[in-house]
């Protein structure tokens, strides 16, 4: 879908991305290094500068397929347009969460107003008292008589709603004030299809115990503080429908009603295939109840899991545990071997390949050659570490059973990422406490990717993508 980004729209460089020369643009998803026209760079550079994108076509596009790529984010205008918003809240049975979202929506009314709210009831054992509460906050009731799941009566409710913009929220929510206003702006770019707040805890959910403390910073729900273009593979690959806007001429067939779970993965992502846009809005934010008992921590991180192999049926690929170079995968193989002369010498071939192929493009190749080879090969060792103790595990086990050389990797894999997250967020819990919540979350994901796969009969969510290949290109040539 060739549009140009709207003229008013300024831009800002991507987190990740980084101009080595003023003609020489790097990063992205996936990451690549775009050389510059001597216009393209004049232009970027008035950009970030803060001018806006500006009335030309060339320009537009220009601005477009930066923003595809991955290499920039951008920054709508104030809101222009008057979107008629509708509420759209699937439930079954909890009626104390729905009261308190409903109080919160009607609280918010001021400065997020909504045309309507739409509560569709997915075959509560409860339906009298969920209608009284629809009821007593000036909502629309709808009962399904059979329960379908969420994503059956998400759907449900977008047929029964009139908006412009659909707003998703699910029960266990608490919207916070901005959670439209912040993301509705997006929407004046016509290629987007959804926006995602930042999904954080509510107050009450983090006060409870050291798992409610870890799920305060540590949430899957959470896509973090960076704003970000959803791909899959990207820096932000989902966003979940706990709340999500979505433009009611992208809804196109809904939220697929067979999936077991990780439908709204599967939304968005079909939407990226449509060619439409999918925004991941930090600055508006949407409290959620987080689940704080061990038992409820360890069946939903394991219910997570289990959707890898579903999901993976309908998007081969996608749902893989890590992607990177051959050559990074040699170099961990030997660290993990304790061949760490092997591991530097793989990565020096690496480096050395990829300066012959910088000539020409960066002023000093070989300098960052290095820098990207060792470096990328160095901040993949976490995404190594992560698939080795969470979908993986089953093997690490085995791996350091029948192999005694490899355990002491496999011991850092599972302690040391933990305490270098500890250190860098500095969660209200102690080490001990956040490591043991860490191996937790993985060994229950890392279960539920497993019985997934034998259900569904399937190792494509075990699988590593080793088809990373380092991409040189005009921006010409990037994909709008």
């Amino acid at each position: 879908m060739s549009v140009a980004l709207p003229a008013d729209f300024r831009l800002e460089l991507a987190p990740g991305a980084w101009l080595a020369r003023a003609d020489v643009l790097m990063g992205g998803t996936p990451f690549r290094i775009v050389r510059l026209s001597k216009l393209q760079a004049d232009t970027l550079a008035e950009w970030l500068a803060g001018g806006q994108v500006g009335d030309q076509p060339d320009a537009g596009m220009f601005a477009r397929a930066l923003v595809t790529a991955g290499l920039a984010r951008p920054v709508p205008p104030a809101p222009g347009v008057d979107y008629s918003i509708s509420v759209v809240i699937p439930v079954r049975d909890r009626v104390q969460q729905l009261d308190r979202l409903l109080r919160a929506v009607r609280r918010l009314a001021d400065t997020d107003p909504v045309a309507e709210v739409v509560v569709v009831d997915d075959a509560s054992a409860k339906p009298d008292e969920l209608a009284a509460v629809v009821a007593g906050h000036g909502g629309r009731y709808v009962r399904r008589a059979v329960r379908g799941g969420p994503a059956a009566a998400r759907n449900e409710g977008a047929r029964m709603s009139t908006g412009d913009v659909l707003a998703f929220i699910d029960s266990d929510c608490e919207p916070r004030a901005g959670w439209l206003s912040e993301l509705l702006p997006h929407f004046a770019d016509p290629r987007v299809a959804a926006v995602a707040p930042r999904i954080v805890a509510i107050e009450e959910s983090a006060d409870r115990g050291w798992l409610g403390r870890y799920e305060a910073v540590r949430s899957p729900l959470d896509r973090g503080p960076e704003g970000a273009l959803v791909v899959p593979g990207g820096r932000v690959p989902f966003v979940p429908s706990a709340t999500l806007l979505v433009r009611r001429t992208g809804m196109a067939d809904g939220f697929d009603e067979s999936l077991p779970g990780a439908e709204d993965v599967d939304f968005v992502w079909r939407l990226a295939g449509r060619g439409l846009q999918v925004r991941y809005e930090p600055a508006g934010e949407v409290g959620h109840e987080h689940r704080t008992t061990p038992a409820g921590f360890l069946a939903r991180r394991a219910h997570y899991g289990r959707t890898a192999a579903p999901l993976s049926r309908q998007h081969p690929g996608a749902a893989r545990p890590l992607a990177m170079s051959p050559w990074t995968a040699a170099a961990w193989a030997a660290v993990a071997a304790r061949r760490p002369v092997l591991a530097a010498a793989i990565t020096g071939v690496a480096s050395g390949l990829l300066a012959r192929d910088l000539r020409g493009v960066v002023d000093q190749p070989g300098r960052e050659a290095v820098r990207l080879a060792g470096g990328g090969t160095l901040h993949s060792g976490v995404v190594v570490a992560d698939s080795l103790v969470r979908a993986w595990w089953p093997l690490s086990i085995v791996a350091g059973a029948v192999f005694p050389r490899v355990r002491p990797a496999l011991a850092a894999a599972a302690i040391v990422p933990a305490l270098l997250e500890w250190r860098r967020t500095r969660p209200d819990l102690d080490p001990i406490r956040w490591t043991a919540a860490r191996v937790l979350d993985d060994a229950a994901y890392g279960f539920g990717v497993w019985r997934g796969c034998v259900e569904q009969r399937t190792l494509d969510p075990l699988l590593p993508d080793l088809g990373w290949r380092l991409r040189i290109e005009a921006a010409d040539d990037l994909p709008f």
